[in-house]
């Protein structure tokens, strides 16, 4: 699924070239299936090959990632998430990233979040 929603719609030959250590040709084949028939992707025809998506838009999907690492790692602290966040090196922000931020806490503020 974390390739299916990194790549957007790919087919499953992309899929398997992008797996750090991919399985058979077959075992990814199936696995799709399953997640289509689960209701976790979607597939459409191209040509002679099926193109895979997720079905959950990006958008609601990173929502319901971020509330369970929330959950899950942080006891729900937002500040003890963003404070990791910034910890890590790929953390490191541009002047403008920064001034962007401060205008989103600024905002939400605003509207007593």
């Amino acid at each position: 699924m974390d390739l299916a929603y990194e790549l957007g719609k790919a087919s499953a030959a992309l899929i398997r070239e992008h797996m750090a250590d991919p399985p058979t040709d077959s075992a990814v084949r199936s696995t799709l299936r399953i997640l289509v028939e689960k209701g976790h992707l979607v597939n459409e025809r191209e040509g002679r090959r099926y193109l895979y998506s997720p079905r959950t838009p990006t958008v609601r999907a990173r929502r319901s990632a971020m509330r369970h690492v929330l959950r899950t790692f942080f006891g729900g602290s937002v500040a003890g998430a963003v404070a990791m966040l910034l910890e890590l090196p790929e953390g490191d922000l541009t002047p403008e990233e920064q001034a962007r931020i401060t205008e989103m806490i600024e905002e939400a503020a605003k509207e007593g979040r």
